[in-house]
């Protein structure tokens, strides 16, 4: 059975209305780089400091650290105003489907390519939170971790935070390419692709993963997430 289930934030948990894509893109574009479509689908769910450095490097820019640290400013800022007009909501059936997994006994972590500066008030302006009377068991964000997706530190980190060892024990969800190969990367016994973000389900074709569901409502019908008799 498994004990962890560690998801993605954005596009995956929570419904931001794109927010994060039109926030990078705004942050890059504004160093005087073009951003294509495809190069920006491909940086999605990654630490954005580095996501923003790949992007003006794509676009034919230099990324030093000034610019980056600059650009990921922008972003952060954008994200905020963003927040402020449209405040970001929890996906159909996803606060129902983390009660029921913790119910089962159930780890849940949530893992971002945010720094803590914008996850923190994100999940906040949700209600969500760890610690007596939260409905999460870790949060782990890139200010955490050496490198983000598709490396694996965040799943292994949301391990050590929740105290599970076994790496095939743990379901790894995310609305992006990096999100599935981090979860394969880190070795997760159970790796979905969901439908809510930007992918289709072709998307996921070809990339490493055991299920491609609707969306994070779906993990309970799951028979890894079922107590054994």
């Amino acid at each position: 059975m498994i004990e962890l289930a560690a998801l993605d934030m954005a596009g995956t948990t929570i419904d931001e209305a794109g927010a994060v894509y039109r926030a990078l893109r705004t942050a890059v574009e504004r160093t005087g780089v073009a951003v294509a479509e495809a190069d920006l689908q491909t940086w999605m769910g990654t630490d954005k400091r580095e996501a923003i450095a790949a992007l003006v490097r794509t676009g034919g820019g230099t990324p030093t650290p000034e610019l980056v640290e600059d650009g990921y400013a922008a972003f952060a800022e954008f994200l905020r105003e963003a927040y402020r007009t449209t405040p970001p909501r929890a996906l159909p059936g996803v606060e129902d489907a983390l009660a029921e997994l913790r119910r089962r006994g159930i780890k849940v972590a949530l893992t971002t390519g945010f720094s803590d500066d914008v996850a923190y008030p994100l999940l906040e302006s949700l209600g969500w939170s760890t610690g007596e009377g939260g409905n999460l068991d870790a949060v782990v964000t890139s200010d955490e971790v050496p490198r983000g997706r598709p490396a694996p530190h965040m799943i292994h980190r949301a391990m050590e935070k929740t105290g599970v060892i076994d790496t095939r024990r743990v379901l790894v969800a995310g609305d992006t390419v990096v999100d599935v190969e981090a979860g394969a990367n880190a070795g997760a016994g159970v790796v979905i692709g969901v439908l809510t973000g930007e992918l289709t389900r072709a998307a996921f074709e070809g990339r490493p993963h055991t299920h491609v569901l609707d969306g994070v409502a779906d993990i309970p019908a799951l028979p890894e997430t079922r107590p054994t008799a």
